[in-house]
């Protein structure tokens, strides 16, 4: 009987200093956004010969998820989600599954909110 195996990997709350929104003051001043990666796929093998070969590098894709929300202005956290967890789909190919949330503190809101928080998932077909 065959297994189906279900993994993730996580990677939490990683903040940066970016630029965005759509007041032209956001684009200008900026603000610290945090960002999570849940990355879904089957482990197994990685797991049971302790290599890393077979699993995804978190340091590249910290890089590519940086280079995504630090090189370009947005309006939107929205398509900053998005972008992210369709260029990790396409760079990582032992990915099944890619879900992201960015976050952004204080939204330029009239009245009090910790966050905006913006939850954008992918499969693969």
């Amino acid at each position: 009987m065959a297994q189906l195996n279900s993994s993730c990997v996580r990677l939490t709350n990683i903040v940066f200093y970016a630029h965005h929104g759509v007041l032209k003051e956001e684009h200008t001043i900026g603000a610290k956004y945090e960002v999570d990666a849940e990355l879904s796929f089957d482990f197994t093998d990685a797991a049971q010969n302790d290599a890393i070969t077979k699993t995804v590098d978190y340091g590249a894709v910290y890089r590519k998820i940086r280079e995504v929300l630090t090189l370009k202005k947005y309006f939107l956290i929205e398509a900053v989600a998005y972008k992210i967890a369709h260029e990790l789909l396409h760079d990582f190919p032992v990915l099944d599954r890619v879900s992201i949330k960015v976050r952004k503190h204080n939204p330029p809101i009239d009245g009090i909110c910790d966050y905006a928080e913006a939850d954008y998932s992918i499969s693969r077909a």
